[in-house]
């Protein structure tokens, strides 16, 4: 269940509560009684930071990335050359011509 941080408008007085998504807002100050007790707008609990997150975990699909793909011997390979068709690549499983890897 989420916490929600409170704050009377009133009063000032804040407070942090657990309750379900599906539960209604609280209203009414526990401090005054006042009608004015709102959910306040807080900062998520992560945060995704740094320079590799993305590139080293997500970005290839399992393959190698960055420092360690320039040192494999694949990577010293030439590129293939334009005049060969896309056709195999995409009946193997590949992505197509439409793509810029080929």
């Amino acid at each position: 269940m989420p916490i929600y941080a409170y704050k009377c408008e009133s009063c000032g007085h804040a407070k942090d509560v657990l309750q379900k998504i599906s539960d209604a807002p609280l209203t009414d100050c526990p401090a005054c009684g006042a009608p004015k007790f709102s959910k306040q707008l807080s900062a998520p609990g992560f945060q995704l930071k740094g320079s590799g997150w993305y590139a080293t975990d997500f970005k290839g699909g399992g393959g190698v990335t960055g420092a360690a793909a320039a040192a494999s011997p694949a990577a010293a390979e030439p590129a293939a050359a334009p005049a060969e068709s896309s056709a195999p690549a995409a009946a193997a499983g590949g992505c197509g011509a439409s793509c810029a890897c080929h």
